[in-house]
């Protein structure tokens, strides 16, 4: 699960739901089309409970709570510089609350080839021409993409979860 920088802490994002049919919805409304892929609940990491996950599997979204000590290791990790690799998609959580829509773009993007995009210029345009923009570039572009499609949703009546109180 990502988190915001602090610099970025006062900008939030509508959280979505750890809910798989609210993630399929979501998905489903971004172009992936219903027959490629589908979102399940994982119940463990034992044998038993994994034989009973669909296959194949194209991703894992691992949900844990944020903790002071979890905050304390990502301060660490972030402040040590590190080398990316053009290779898998990431883009990195700038805003609060977006941890699920991060690792749902990060579960597609890192996937393209093994499912078809229904909206696939605009998926292209995501995920293939942001490898040559910077990281920070790269963020904002992904941001504004992922923001105009959400918008697109709400504006049609569509709803990806409900506002925690």
């Amino acid at each position: 699960m990502a988190t915001p920088d602090e610099s970025s802490s006062a900008k939030k994002w509508l959280p979505l739901e750890a809910n798989p049919d609210v993630m399929n919805q979501f998905l489903w409304g971004l172009g992936l089309s219903e027959d490629e892929a589908e979102c399940y609940d994982v119940y463990g990491l034992d044998e038993e409970l994994l034989a009973i996950v669909p296959k194949p599997v194209l991703a894992v979204l691992f949900l844990y709570p944020i903790t002071t000590q979890s905050e304390e290791e990502r301060i660490l990790q972030d402040s040590t510089k590190r080398e990316t690799s053009n290779k898998a998609y990431f883009m990195r959580q700038t805003v609060g609350n977006a941890c699920g829509t991060i690792g749902l773009l990060h579960a597609i993007g890192n996937v393209t080839s093994e499912i078809k995009l229904v909206a696939l210029e605009l998926w292209q345009r995501l995920f293939f021409s942001a490898v040559i923009l910077s990281a920070h570039l790269r963020d904002i572009f992904d941001g504004l993409v992922m923001l105009f499609k959400v918008l697109e949703g709400v504006l049609k009546g569509e709803s990806f979860g409900e506002v925690p109180s």
